[in-house]
């Protein structure tokens, strides 16, 4: 199983006036968590908790699972 982010997250925060300056200045995010985003690796509960309030969204909205194939 695989959980993965329905869309670039950092394209998204950005559309949403959260530029990497902005993020790193009011300190939204941590730089490992914004690597994170890049990569497409999935973060922890209290950063998704930041990610639905700087998007103002589910966190259904942004990730997806998806099952193994076997």
């Amino acid at each position: 199983m695989a959980l993965i982010y329905k869309f670039n997250v950092v394209a998204a925060l950005k559309k949403a006036g959260f530029t990497s300056y902005r993020i790193r200045k009011e300190k939204v995010f941590s730089e490992s968590t914004l690597q994170k985003f890049r990569k497409g690796q999935i973060v922890s509960a209290d950063n998704l908790d930041s990610l639905c309030k700087c998007l103002d969204c589910q966190p259904g909205d942004i990730l997806e699972y998806v099952p193994d194939e076997e």
